[in-house]
């Protein structure tokens, strides 16, 4: 075996340790490596380069995987409206498996013995970097020092500073990771049920106070346009981003069950993906019929939860989204969306595919495709199942 490695790396407190502990420690060839899935600038992966190259790793590389995570997940998250318990439109978790395929294609590449990922004991990260690493690189050893080691942030910090790296790490209090589809925060406050994370740990800030509106595009399901503005779909998110996070839209907090088996809790920023789900199921509700609708909800959230616990590779993934391409062929319209602090309103839908028309009938007003006398039979056949059961069992109704 060869004594190089390559590490995810993304700059932050955990990865800065993992290159001077492999390198001053473990005597390995540190090749630090990060995936852009959409939460980099140019300046910040400079930025990253060379922080790497200052902490003594021997080569850096950005791998672009932006497209690909969108093309191959986020779309089918919008397809599927995913919000993970109602609530998390997976942000970050949806990226760690893109983020671990490039790392793992990137190690076969360049013939390294080791992985190194910076991730915890207590998360679900180590799952999804692990499972993918068994997958797709099985003879590549992985290493992970704070998991390994059950490091605390101030361990880690100190750590740093005995070797001289010397840095404000004021910002480390606040675990937080950027992509394409949102950001997650992290510090000692989601660590309890009942603290709320102040203002200030939020990357966004809110700087616009005056209600604006958006319309959004959508061409079978997908966002192709912002305000008249035709792009391709990443481009969009990124500009709906620009648009809405000046309002701090998207804020809340994810609290569920981690793959591990103990309850998590996150905080979480993402405004273009909730006004984008949101918006894309106004648009659903009047293009789609009942039971394409039932059966999506039951589908996507099955899939979102495959991708939250890293089994994204499954090929019954593949399968999925198949079905869910299908249900987005009339998905086609304008939905427009007003914005204001800390909120967004759906306000409407246009759509050559809307199935509200009033050819058929007006809602509670009036109706043209059929008589009272009709509804009369229909209502007296629709009872005759229970009618019978409630004969037979004499169950006892109270008002």
């Amino acid at each position: 075996m060869n004594d190089k490695v390559v590490l995810a790396f993304s700059g932050g407190l955990d990865t800065s340790y993992c290159v001077t502990y492999l390198k001053d420690e473990k005597g390995l060839e540190v090749h630090a490596a990060t995936v852009n899935t959409g939460g980099f600038s140019t300046e910040e992966l400079e930025e990253i380069e060379q922080k790497a190259f200052e902490l003594g790793a021997v080569s850096y590389v950005t791998l672009e995987e932006t497209e690909t995570f969108y093309a191959q997940c986020v779309k089918y998250l919008i397809f599927g409206n995913v919000l993970r318990n109602g609530t998390y439109p997976l942000s970050v978790s949806a990226e760690r498996v893109f983020q671990a395929i490039a790392i793992a294609n990137y190690a076969k590449q360049t013939g390294a013995a080791y992985i190194a990922h910076g991730s915890t004991g207590a998360g679900n990260d180590q799952v999804r970097f692990d499972l993918v690493f068994h997958i797709l690189c099985p003879d590549i050893q992985v290493i992970t020092p704070i998991r390994d080691q059950s490091l605390s942030r101030q361990q880690e910090i100190d750590y740093l500073s005995s070797k001289g790296v010397v840095r404000d790490w004021t910002k480390a209090a606040y675990s937080i990771n950027q992509g394409l589809w949102g950001t997650s925060v992290g510090g000692k406050e989601t660590l309890t049920s009942h603290e709320a994370l102040p203002d200030e740990a939020f990357p966004s800030q809110l700087k616009k106070e005056d209600p604006s509106e958006v319309t959004l595009h959508f061409d079978k399901g997908e966002l192709v346009g912002v305000n008249g503005h035709y792009q391709e779909p990443v481009r969009c998110i990124q500009y709906l981003e620009e648009l809405a996070a000046p309002y701090a839209i998207g804020r809340d907090y994810h609290v569920g069950d981690t793959i591990i088996g103990i309850k998590g809790r996150i905080g979480f920023e993402a405004a273009a993906s909730y006004v984008i789900i949101k918006a894309h199921h106004q648009l659903e509700k009047h293009t789609l019929t009942k039971w394409q609708l039932y059966w999506k909800e039951q589908l996507a959230n099955w899939y979102g939860m495959m991708v939250h616990e890293g089994t994204f590779l499954d090929p019954v993934m593949r399968n999925t989204e198949k079905f869910l391409d299908d249900t987005q062929q009339n998905v086609t319209g304008t939905v427009r969306v007003a914005l204001m602090p800390f909120r967004f309103q759906v306000l409407g839908i246009e759509s050559e595919n809307d199935l509200m028309s009033s050819q058929f009938g007006k809602y509670g007003e009036e109706n043209t495709g059929w008589t009272g006398e009709d509804v009369k039979g229909f209502t007296k056949v629709m009872a005759n199942s229970l009618k019978i059961y409630h004969a037979v069992h004499q169950t006892p109704l109270e008002a």
